[in-house]
């Protein structure tokens, strides 16, 4: 069986978990008390939270251009801009919500190492995941009330793996000492391509991550108001801290490639959530699909300047 055909197979498995677990759902919730929840909605703070979830992606790319001048990367703000509406529109409708990072990194431009532009896309998701389980974390005292022992003690676990994790990614020495043994293409020492991208992720120094996360605050902040208006819009009686913990932990389910761009997992884990604090199921489910839709919405964006690129003058060369 090819390469090719593997994949095939394995996007279809997705596809099906994610047909399975959202039927599951919505047979238990029933669609007319979710269509009830979406109907009573009132659209406007959920227009401004679609407006948000643009500048949510303008302002990653802001970030991205921090992280590339930190290791001397000279790319237009425009066409930085450009790459992430179009990899929101892969990350949409890919398997995983990464697909989107590596078409940017496909699609930088010719005369470039791509190990570096690799090294730099993924410090620009780990400062976002950073900031936001720092951003739960911080939360956490505040929801006590809310929430169950054993919630707080997950996320505050999750949070600190999390930050011990891109700890030991950033300081380097450790993860190189314990590969240097392995052969060329695993090791993360020497010349090959993986420790090139691995260099490439410290090579931006402490001024460049210090900056780039001070972005990735901007943008968590950004993304956590469009979810308060969301909450605002189905009259959910939750309170700020609480979602500050809850939309950190479903976001956490992308990083599980067992369905299309986390949908039914993440729809299983808001109905969880959400019974904490006295919330339905079908508000649950519908604050996770209006949710979702602000990555929709700037996927449809990125697919709309993809398909005019040319037009624009956003393809040709990136450099300045």
């Amino acid at each position: 069986m090819s390469q090719r055909t593997r994949q095939l197979l394995l996007n279809l498995l997705r596809i099906g978990i994610s047909a399975i677990i959202l039927s599951y759902i919505l047979s238990q919730t029933g669609l007319q008390r979710l269509g009830e929840a979406l109907r009573n909605a009132d659209p406007w703070p959920y227009v401004g939270a679609l407006m948000l979830g643009l500048l949510g992606v303008v302002v990653r790319a802001w970030r991205w251009k921090v992280l590339l001048d930190a290791v001397n990367l000279r790319v237009k703000f425009t066409r930085l801009m450009y790459l992430y509406f179009v990899g929101a529109f892969y990350n949409s409708f890919l398997p995983t919500g990464f697909g989107g990072d590596v078409v940017r990194v496909l699609e930088f431009g010719p005369n470039t190492d791509r190990a570096v532009v690799t090294g730099t896309t993924i410090v620009d998701r780990l400062t976002g995941f950073v900031m936001l389980f720092m951003l739960a974390l911080a939360a956490l005292p505040f929801s006590t009330q809310y929430l169950p022992p054993e919630i707080i003690w997950a996320v505050a676990a999750a949070g600190a793996g999390v930050l011990l994790a891109t700890a030991l990614l950033f300081e380097g020495k450790l993860l190189r000492a314990l590969t240097r043994f392995l052969p060329a293409p695993l090791s993360l020492s020497g010349e090959g391509w993986l420790a090139r991208t691995f260099d490439s992720i410290s090579r931006g120094g402490r001024a460049g991550l210090w900056r780039a996360l001070g972005v990735s605050l901007l943008f968590n902040l950004v993304l956590l108001t469009a979810a308060l208006l969301i909450s605002q819009a189905l009259q959910l009686n939750v309170s700020p801290a609480a979602l500050f913990v809850f939309v950190p932990i479903a976001t956490a389910s992308l990083l599980l490639p067992i369905s299309i761009s986390g949908l039914g997992v993440r729809e299983g884990l808001y109905i969880a959530l959400f019974a904490q604090v006295g919330v339905g199921d079908a508000k649950a489910i519908a604050f996770s699909l209006a949710y979702y839709s602000l990555d929709l919405f700037a996927g449809i964006v990125g697919g709309l300047l993809y398909l005019f690129a040319s037009a624009g003058n956003l393809r040709p060369e990136k450099s300045e």
